[in-house]
């Protein structure tokens, strides 16, 4: 996994990519984010509508998906 990032108005790293392989994911929207002792988590939502939780290691610089949820299929009912 790796993570492009966009550094905020602190210099804190935020997720704006995901690659998983050699699928893009694009970050729509930081739903939620919050620090442990020496890690930052950041809660997302994909351009896939698939929620992630990713954590970085701030020794490291390592990032790990924790946390993958699908995103609910569409159901279409526009028929005549």
């Amino acid at each position: 996994m790796r993570v492009e990032c966009h550094a905020g108005y602190c210099g804190e790293e935020t997720p704006r990519c995901i690659w998983l392989g050699k699928r893009q994911i694009e970050v729509r929207e930081v739903l939620d984010c919050w620090l442990t002792p020496g890690c930052r988590y950041f809660k997302i939502l994909g351009d896939d509508n698939s929620i992630y939780i990713l954590r970085h290691d701030e020794g490291s610089w390592d990032w790990d998906m924790t946390f993958y949820k699908q995103a609910e299929p569409t159901i279409c009912c526009d028929r005549e």
